[in-house]
């Protein structure tokens, strides 16, 4: 029996023996070589990995933004690898947010409506949408920067919109690629504190990152190389 299960903890991500090859031309590019990695609940796990070790194409499958070639990915208990499109949509919606290294917001609409962006495709009433993305860019410190363009704010705040974006739908796991890559130093502190307390509220967090600094507070590393993972898998 798994010590998880002892202790009652709830494995979120399981991958086994998860390959990903990518066709070109009549070559075929093997990116990912058997991946075995259990994510618990609750956990903040960071991914490490030089170029072209595979960690992007792995977060992608954990995202639910791409399907490997072979092997078993379960999701939330659920396996989701071979769901057909609308229902993987879905399951991005409702059950994962993501925060971008370029922020992915939309410069025409202001702050406030980016947040309630993912509950409009969830198709939440107008009214309770705007109350919770009120009360996101307040718990990020932005309730001052509601109706301004993420044009018009500095790239430390941006990041941080995004972070309210991505628990707009309240998901269960927080998928981050290279959160801190676009920031200076302050604004890095001032977003991996948020993330902390997210996961101090019991969030299980996925980060990619080629900075060994802001790995600090997460549970474990798991380090990548050539499609390999070299430790931190358990």
């Amino acid at each position: 029996m798994r010590n998880e299960e002892v202790c009652g903890i709830t494995s979120v991500v399981e991958l086994v023996d998860i390959e990903k090859a990518y066709k070109t031309g009549e070559s075929e590019v093997s990116v990912l070589k058997g991946i075995n990695l259990t994510i618990d609940e609750g956990e903040f796990i960071a991914l490490m990995g030089p170029s072209g070790s595979g960690k992007s194409t792995l977060m992608n499958i954990v995202g639910c933004l791409d399907r490997p070639t072979k092997g078993k990915f379960m999701l939330l208990s659920k396996e989701v690898s071979k769901l057909p499109d609308d229902e993987l949509a879905k399951v991005r919606r409702e059950e994962l947010g993501f925060i971008f290294q370029t922020f992915n917001l939309i410069g025409r609409i202001s702050v406030l409506k980016n947040v309630e962006v993912p509950m409009v495709l969830s198709e939440i009433p107008r009214e309770r949408r705007r109350a919770r993305a009120l009360d996101l860019l307040r718990s990020v410190g932005l309730e001052h920067r509601v109706d301004f363009s993420p044009q018009n704010i500095s790239g430390g705040e941006r990041q941080r919109v995004a972070i309210a974006r991505a628990l707009a739908n309240d998901p269960k796991i927080i998928i981050a690629d290279e959160p801190t890559g676009n920031l200076d130093l302050k604004s890095s502190d001032e977003v991996m504190n948020i993330m902390k307390e997210l996961h101090d509220g019991g969030r299980t967090i996925i980060m990619v990152t080629h900075n060994p600094e802001i790995t600090e507070n997460c549970d474990r590393v798991i380090r990548l190389r050539d499609g390999l993972i070299l430790g931190g898998a358990s």
